[in-house]
């Protein structure tokens, strides 16, 4: 670990053996000060980022799961406790794992109830009143700046979304940002702030949440200030993405001395290895112990937000399991409280935002591992959370404490392979000086404050998706999301039918979004990436011009794995209102094979029935009970099922799917 000596103060790291340092001890003993008194930036807390479309699958969870979950990540003294949420400013676009509605669709339109992010929102304010609460938009709709991103319109578009917060739900946003990880543009930021302050929102500026591979350029926004002092003035603090990309910290000079807070604004514990690692202390919970210390070790970042607090999206999505939780099966109830829940707690259940960290009391471990020091904001009470995840042997620490810190009991929490946030020890303070033995692989959190616990709450067991599967979507509300469907791009809506009674699926989407990644044509997803023979079936109408899709054996939606694929990797059979059909075999980063095309007639307004089989290495397609195709195929052996359409209207009814 690379140490920065002005960080960590007087810092004293003895060897205290009884038999000379030369001959290795039994354990590795040391002393550390720790100071009251000493310097330090103030803790701003921890938080995590709901965005790309990741808590898609969370409202669907029925209760009391659902509350079980939110408690996990935001009832103080429970979980994670997070004290920051940032949330995606939808723009109906994919913006990682799906796409997140917008609440201006165009310049006169307006709806503050359009998908989950104002509901998670009030949820975690329930749980935590003093949470602050963050915004960042990764896309935008087509109509924003003749579609520029940065412009005067999406200026505006940021600043109605928070004032709808507040005047609708209540909710004070504290900051907003620019453009997920794209290079900042400072006459943006400077509209930005023009635009907040005319609708008379105190709302800060985070600038600028970038992410590059070259040393510095995530902190270029901090040079340009020193020149700039209208874009200084609009600048609150400096946030990164994944600031210790490449196994090491590259906070400028620039930055450190800009006198602005500097930020993790998106971190993760992922190592992606995917959703089973995670579960267990090995990586994920390890990953994070370390990432909490050394953002403000090496880097003097004071916050630090994970994407996500939860992974409630569908495994075959991109960036499997990004989340402290794990909770994408909503028609079972499971969730998995992984060990990244507790190693937050192990911060956020023993420092708030305000307190300030003690150089002289933080540092490294001569045996490996780190620690750092807060004080709290009367100057007595304090909490050291120290980390042995590369230590290979027990290691004795003598803290001395000085200049009016308490010295009351310090009691100890633990997280490791075999324990899980457990309360292990009370130790005396003794003329100011106390002492104990860690464990390697460890975390711990040593405190004199008290209120700290350990959620009980349990979940059901897991179960498969359900098959057979129906939804005719007259249970759904208008204007809202049917259940277990998980909009890709573009926005699935149920609405009135047109031509028969009750209610229908339609998207609603028709003029392009400003991409923040690739950008497939909409479709909505949903099943069991194990299914193997199966027919669905749905009832769609044309409502413009544009074909209708649908979509089976669906074994990845990764949209980052081929960014030209309009569909994701499945068997596609897609409908045009002339009568022209074909079916393709979508496969990332090869070219589309197709199987077959050709043309029929029937009513182009009217509605048609489409269905896929899939039996074995057979597969099959129908148009109004019309067989289109009937061969062996063995590009896709399983998958979910979806469906689509281009950037068009089109309705749907009566979605199905039965065994073989």
């Amino acid at each position: 670990m690379r140490v920065r000596q002005n960080l960590f103060g007087l810092v004293a790291l003895i060897c205290i053996a009884v038999s000379p340092c030369s001959v290795a001890p039994v354990w590795s003993q040391q002393s550390v000060i720790v100071d009251g008194t000493s310097k330090g930036r103030v803790f701003e807390g921890i938080g995590a980022l709901s965005a790309g479309a990741s808590s898609r699958l969370l409202v669907d969870y029925p209760e009391p799961q659902r509350s079980q979950i939110l408690d996990y990540l935001f009832k103080l003294g429970y979980g994670a406790s997070l004290q920051h949420l940032k949330v995606e400013v939808g723009g109906d676009v994919n913006s990682t794992d799906g796409s997140e509605p917008s609440h201006m669709r165009s310049r006169t339109d307006r709806d503050y109830t359009r998908g989950y992010e104002w509901w998670l929102m009030l949820e975690a304010r329930k749980r935590n009143p003093k949470i602050i609460l963050d915004t960042l938009p990764w896309g935008a709709p087509g109509w924003i700046g003749n579609g520029k991103l940065y412009s005067p319109d999406m200026a505006q578009y940021m600043a109605d979304f928070i004032a709808g917060a507040k005047t609708k739900y209540g909710l004070d946003i504290a900051y907003t940002g620019s453009w997920n990880e794209r290079k900042y543009d400072a006459a943006y930021v400077k509209e930005l702030r023009r635009a907040l302050d005319a609708a008379h929102l105190e709302t800060k500026i985070v600038c600028c949440d970038q992410d590059e591979t070259k040393d510095g350029e995530q902190w270029e926004v901090a040079k340009a200030m020193q020149s700039d002092p209208e874009l200084r003035e609009a600048v609150a603090a400096i946030g990164s993405h994944y600031p210790q990309d490449n196994g090491k910290l590259n906070t400028t000079e620039a930055a450190r001395n800009s006198g602005k807070p500097l930020w993790s604004s998106e971190d993760q514990p992922n190592p992606g290895s995917g959703p089973i690692l995670q579960r267990t202390w090995n990586p994920g919970g390890r990953i994070l112990a370390t990432v909490y210390n050394r953002n403000y070790l090496e880097g003097a970042l004071t916050k630090t937000e994970i994407w996500s607090p939860i992974t409630s999206y569908y495994d075959i999505l991109a960036a499997p399991n990004s989340g402290l939780m794990y909770a994408n099966t909503p028609w079972s109830g499971h969730y998995d409280v992984q060990s990244t829940i507790w190693v937050t707690a192990h911060t956020t259940q023993f420092a708030q935002p305000g307190w300030q960290y003690l150089d002289t009391g933080s540092g490294t471990l001569s045996g490996k591992g780190s620690f750092v020091t807060l004080r709290s904001t009367d100057g007595k009470n304090w909490s050291t959370v120290l980390e042995t995840i590369a230590a290979t042997k027990p290691q004795q620490v003598r803290f001395e404490l000085k200049n009016g810190l308490s010295t009351g009991v310090v009691h100890i929490w633990q997280t490791n392979r075999s324990k899980s946030f457990e309360h292990v020890a009370d130790v005396p303070v003794t003329n100011g000086v106390y002492e104990y033995k860690f464990d390697p692989d460890s975390l711990y959190s040593l405190t004199t404050t008290t209120g700290q616990h350990k959620g009980t709450a349990q979940p059901p067991a897991p179960a498969a998706f359900p098959m057979p599967y129906g939804d005719d979507f007259e249970g759904t509300p208008l204007a809202r999301a049917p259940k277990y469907l998980s909009d890709q791009d573009g926005a699935f809506e149920v609405h009135p039918c047109t031509g028969r009674a009750g209610k229908c699926l339609e998207q609603v989407i028709t003029e392009k979004p400003i991409p923040w990644s690739p950008l497939p044509d909409p479709f909505t997803l949903a099943g069991d990436v194990v299914w193997r023979d199966y027919t669905v079936s749905v009832d769609a109408r044309f409502v413009d011009d544009g074909p209708i899709t649908l979509m089976g054996r669906v074994d990845s939606a990764d949209v980052f794995q081929d960014g030209k694929a309009l569909w994701p990797s499945g068997y596609i059979l897609s409908l045009f209102e002339n009568g022209r059909w074909q079916l393709n075999s979508s496969i990332y980063k090869k070219p589309t094979h197709a199987l077959a095309a050709g043309k029929i007639g029937f009513p182009s307004k009217q509605w048609q029935h489409l269905e896929l089989h899939f039996s074995g290495k057979t597969v099959s397609a129908t148009v109004n009970g019309k067989q289109l195709f009937s061969a062996d195929d063995e590009d896709h052996t399983r998958g979910m099922f979806a469906i689509g359409t281009g950037w068009t209207r089109a309705e749907f009814d009566n979605l199905k799917v039965t065994p073989n």
